[in-house]
């Protein structure tokens, strides 16, 4: 039922031709580590996140979305790191994406397999940097330069 809602609302961003309203989270374990998922459609590394429900604040999708797909809880928002709304950033959909740091607290685990097939940590040293999903390298890029972002 959520990935049929996903998909009706992609097409009616298409049809009306407005942008759809996202977000991407860069969860931070007290020790230090960024937690990433491992995305079942493409097969690749992305931070967690998705588009924000109708209804729903950017606040409480950050909040769900990351329980949904890594199964931990936002401790604390920390920061806007930007906002990233060019047209090719996502193949699916023209979409605009706010990029937050959280502390999260919480034990790994996928509560969305559709969507997710694996949710690990990493040290920044091992991110994937290069490889990862949509345009999540340069968010990553511009959260380690301490930058905040107007894409």
């Amino acid at each position: 039922m959520r990935r049929l809602w996903h998909f009706a609302q992609a097409v009616l961003g298409i049809l009306f031709r407005h942008p759809v309203t996202g977000t991407s989270v860069i969860p931070i374990l007290p020790d230090g580590r960024i937690v990433l998922i491992q995305r079942s459609d493409t097969g690749k590394w992305a931070l967690p996140g998705g588009m924000v429900n109708w209804g729903e604040d950017i606040a409480t999708s950050i909040q769900r979305e990351l329980e949904e797909e890594t199964g931990l809880e936002v401790a604390r928002i920390c920061r806007l790191v930007g906002v990233y709304s060019s047209p090719e950033r996502d193949g699916r959909v023209h979409s605009i994406c706010v990029v937050v740091e959280v502390q999260a607290t919480g034990s790994l685990k996928i509560n969305d397999p559709v969507e997710v097939i694996d949710v690990q940590a990493f040290t920044p040293a091992d991110i994937p940097i290069g490889t990862l999903s949509h345009d999540h390298d340069r968010q990553l890029k511009d959260y380690f330069a301490g930058h905040t972002t107007l894409a």
